[in-house]
């Protein structure tokens, strides 16, 4: 009896070595791939100590490197030094002024997605598209999106200046702009001919679903039979507010979720009693369109909802975490993006209208190059009557959609 409970010992003892390895073993397995660039990272950075043209400034170097690193994740992914961080820190507590402009990075530069009517940027003459190259004298390809925000907010009646590339210009071009406190516009609605209502939106700010839904109410109560929600150029808010207004049109199905590798899945399903309207609707959006706005599009589209007419849009929703490190610097790190009912991350394939419009704005509104005309030429030039084609071919496709 002694004899076999020994055994029985021994065995449970190996096999819980056996489990126990094993677990290890694919640990190492997941990690052996960062273990390996940590390796190669560490011989380059040898090689650069030892054979760079001159002594290299490694902090400098290795706040580059972690800079790139977090950059190549996505855009809203950033790595802050100590001093960055402490700067991110007071920036973020209380009310500042802004530029009124929704940014983000594109091709490495701090793009505009979107300005917001009536702000500083707005007024300053900035434009949807346009690339800030640079900011009070500072190049935004070195910059991680964080920093850019952490620039361009500041004291209400401070300036800053932007270097600001346009398409169509050869030299880029030097703005101020005054920060101050921005003030959004709110949901506005008119009645087209044929009983269609259209609902314009700026941005998805707390409380903009309630105004919207106010909206529809009063478009339906006077006698309007189909609607155009129209997103052009909204890309900022809250995603909550974006699920919010995508629930007044559906009364079932899946609007959203979140997930990410340690994230776990988060659906937002419509609640039929939310539900305020059963009219037609055609979504209008474009390159401007982004977060919030995009939650709305690509639900009501992939729940069969409403046809979405326009540009393909901007492509952003994710979930940011903020890890505080031990020398004082910080990582902001996406851990979860949002998704479209079909199962698309919104961050990284946009929404795709299903009617497609190229917005012909975006070109007639720039400048071209030669910009020398002499005023005996500027008096005579005619004004250009621009028809809103997106919304022409939205009234077109509600029109051939039943009541």
């Amino acid at each position: 009896m002694k004899t076999k409970i020994s055994i029985l010992a021994c065995s449970a003892v190996l096999l819980l070595f056996v489990i126990v390895g094993g677990m290890n073993g694919v640990r190492a397995s997941s990690n052996e791939g960062a273990y390996r660039q940590m390796q190669v990272y560490s011989e380059v950075l040898s090689r650069v100590q030892q054979e760079y043209v001159e002594d290299p400034n490694i902090p400098a170097v290795t706040d580059g490197a972690l800079h790139g690193l977090l950059e190549s994740l996505d855009a809203n992914s950033s790595y802050l030094n100590p001093a960055q961080y402490k700067d991110f820190k007071v920036h973020k507590a209380g009310a500042k002024g802004d530029i009124g402009a929704a940014i983000s990075k594109r091709f490495g530069y701090a793009s505009v997605i979107a300005v917001i009517p009536g702000g500083p940027a707005d007024k300053a003459g900035v434009e949807a598209s346009d690339i800030f190259e640079a900011i009070d004298g500072k190049s935004t390809r070195e910059m991680s999106l964080a920093e850019v925000h952490n620039l361009l907010s500041g004291t209400p009646g401070s300036t800053v200046t932007v270097s600001l590339v346009r398409a169509r210009r050869a030299e880029p071009q030097k703005m101020v702009i005054t920060r101050d406190i921005v003030n959004v516009p709110p949901a506005s609605d008119k009645v087209l001919q044929d009983g269609v209502g259209v609902i314009h939106v700026d941005t998805f700010t707390k409380g903009e679903s309630g105004e919207i839904a106010a909206k529809i109410k009063a478009l339906q109560k006077s006698g309007v039979k189909k609607l155009i929600l129209d997103l052009r150029n909204c890309a900022e808010g809250e995603e909550s507010e974006g699920i919010a207004t995508a629930n007044l049109f559906l009364n079932h199905g899946t609007i959203t979720y979140l997930q990410g590798q340690k994230y776990p899945r988060e659906a937002f399903n419509a609640d039929a009693a939310k539900a305020i309207t059963t009219l037609p609707v055609v979504v209008l959006v474009n390159k401007g369109t982004s977060g919030p706005a995009e939650i709305v599009a690509a639900a009501l589209l992939d729940n069969a909802r409403a046809d979405v007419v326009g540009d393909k849009t901007f492509g952003d929703g994710s979930v940011q975490k903020v890890i505080e490190l031990k020398d004082g610097s910080a990582l902001i790190l996406s851990v979860a993006k949002y998704y479209s009912p079909s199962g698309k991350a919104i961050q990284d394939t946009a929404v795709t209208p299903n009617v497609l419009v190229a917005d012909e704005q975006d070109d007639s509104a720039l400048p071209d190059e030669d910009e020398n005309a002499t005023p005996a030429d500027e008096n005579n030039k005619k004004p250009v009557v621009q028809q809103d084609e997106q919304l022409q071919k939205a009234i077109e496709v509600l029109k051939n959609r039943a009541s």
